[in-house]
């Protein structure tokens, strides 16, 4: 059993951060002097007390609920379009950029496919067209090309048919990276069982560095790459991005930084 003296080295504050944490409060606790603070400053009475620290817990769960699922559906850490350098590339459509970011394909069952190559942005924006149905409430799945296949390859036949059948139904599948490595006729197969399953009922976005008519050298020897890119192409909005990349560019002005600092 603790002594008082025990007892007294415990903060109150401390004390009273921990006993929230206990009954699943996280915001107001993390930063709870600043809470007692305003409420201090403001004069709030007992109900906008209560009221602030619900809002302020409701901001949080939700915004760890979507954490979590940005993590479940596969959106790693991304950039905001708002960082986006619109100027950098020598040709970009931003108007079906903008129009992709409005969701609106989704409702039509539209594909859309992004060519350029690497360092030009193609994950970026798919990334953020990918948030932004997160947000509005859709199932999303956010794949690397290599990942997916793989997935799907190494799968018994019954788990192939329920993993085929998961990316079949989710609201949006994105999958990027078609075309930086080269895969087998058994891949090509299983991209089109992909892509034939969800045409003409749910969008996909792919993103490429290769043009179509170079897919045959991403999976060499496979036959099914012509009625894959039409069940693919159909119904899709391509556009393509032109430039140099802009990894490399901020590599060269991270570069000449450090230099100019010795």
């Amino acid at each position: 059993m603790n002594s008082p003296a025990t007892m007294m080295t415990t903060s109150p504050m401390n004390s009273l951060a921990t006993q929230l944490q206990q009954i699943g409060l996280r915001a107001v606790p993390a930063g709870l002097d600043d809470f007692l603070a305003r409420a201090t400053k403001s004069r709030w009475s007992p109900h906008v007390l209560l009221e602030q620290l619900a809002q302020a817990e409701a901001g949080e769960r939700s915004r760890r609920s979507l954490e979590r699922r940005l993590r479940f559906f596969g959106i790693k850490s991304f950039k905001p379009m708002a960082d986006f350098d619109w100027a950098w590339p020598t040709k970009i459509e931003r108007e079906v950029i903008e129009r992709a970011l409005t969701l609106d394909f989704l409702q039509e069952g539209r594909n859309l496919v992004l060519v350029g190559r690497n360092g030009l942005g193609k994950t970026m924006i798919a990334q953020n067209i990918c948030h932004a149905a997160v947000l509005a409430g859709s199932s999303v799945l956010f794949r690397p090309a290599p990942a997916l296949l793989e997935d799907l390859h190494r799968q018994t036949p019954e788990g192939r048919r329920r993993k085929l059948r998961s990316y079949a139904n989710t609201g949006l599948l994105c999958i990027d990276e078609v075309g930086y490595l080269s895969f087998d006729d058994k891949a090509a197969d299983l991209l089109y069982e992909v892509i034939n399953r969800r045409y003409e009922r749910k969008s996909v976005i792919v993103t490429t560095n290769r043009p179509f008519k170079e897919w045959n050298e991403v999976f060499p020897n496979a036959t099914c790459i012509a009625t894959l890119l039409d069940r693919l192409l159909h119904h899709a909005d391509v556009t393509v991005i032109e430039g140099d990349s802009y990894r490399v560019r901020e590599s060269e002005q991270e570069t000449a930084a450090r230099r100019r600092k010795k």
